[in-house]
């Protein structure tokens, strides 16, 4: 199995693949990620071509247009007749048709497969994976998703598995920044936070954000992102344009956009998404 982009998720895809016995070779531009996965037993290589070459089929975890462009035109170089890719970014669906468009005329299925989860539910093999275009080839990479997910859906044609992505992330948007809204409330009344974690949790207020982020939030502890804020700046655009497209007002997604920016502004780009607590907190003018 090749991976391309081994980092937060890519890193934790790899390693899960590793362990439900498959032989994974990967890329990073980063040494760092290539040296995790040696360490989680998989094969690193040092260009994508190598990987390229050797896998049976690929999975791409990308953090840009600009990256899939590159990639995809190097896998159309290999010309690798029958080779199926699963592209898990979250991008525009126009960039993934490009892709899809470009290596179908080398024989090349390319399928919009993005997952639902953050890096630490991707640890622990908590993704859903929103699988679109040929059946057949969704079909064949059951096997592979179920090595590192809980759970795969055929959402149908191409691009449908970003489009539910985006739905799902205009939630995740909205029940982060709920999550810290609560949790602060808690604190300033006196409730101890890890109590209300686990309480809020149980009850009808819990969301899967509250049982991943809550935590954190508790704790004070974003700087190990499992979701950087500067890399979901990207994502809270693309659920904006699909908003305007879709011409469906979204009066909580848009509230949430300033909190967003804010925690850019405050420095926490390359913190988890969780330091909106900070950023409430700080509007709050109190301290701890």
């Amino acid at each position: 199995m090749g991976v391309l982009g081994i980092g937060i998720m890519g890193s934790a895809i790899a390693a899960n693949l590793v362990k439900a016995g498959f032989q994974v070779i990967g890329y990073d531009p980063l040494p760092a990620a290539r040296a995790a996965l040696e360490s989680a037993g998989g094969l690193a290589v040092s260009t994508p071509e190598h990987a390229i070459r050797e896998a049976r089929c690929l999975i791409l975890c990308l953090p840009s247009e600009a990256a899939l462009c590159e990639v995809s035109r190097q896998i159309a170089a290999a010309g690798r007749d029958g080779l199926i890719v699963a592209e898990t970014s979250t991008l525009p669906i126009p960039a993934k048709q490009q892709a899809a468009d470009l290596l179908s005329a080398r024989g090349i299925t390319l399928l919009d497969t993005p997952l639902s989860g953050t890096g630490a539910q991707a640890v622990t093999r908590d993704l859903v994976v929103y699988a679109s275009g040929d059946a057949a080839a969704v079909e064949a990479m059951k096997e592979v998703f179920d090595g590192f997910a809980r759970v795969t859906y055929n959402i149908g044609a191409f691009g449908n598995g970003m489009r539910m992505k985006l739905m799902a992330n205009l939630l995740v948007a909205i029940h982060n920044i709920s999550t810290a809204e609560a949790l602060l409330m808690g604190q300033r009344m006196g409730i101890d936070m890890d109590l209300a974690v686990q309480v809020l949790a149980d009850g009808a207020g819990g969301s899967r954000m509250l049982q991943v982020r809550g935590p954190a939030m508790a704790a004070g502890t974003w700087d190990e992102a499992t979701m950087k804020v500067s890399i979901w700046q990207k994502d809270m655009k693309l659920i904006a344009a699909a908003l305007a497209d879709a011409n469906v007002p979204a009066p909580l997604f848009s509230a949430c956009i300033p909190v967003y920016n804010a925690a850019m502004g405050m420095g926490h780009g390359e913190s988890d998404t969780a330091a909106v607590y900070d950023v409430l907190e700080k509007m709050s003018a109190l301290k701890r």
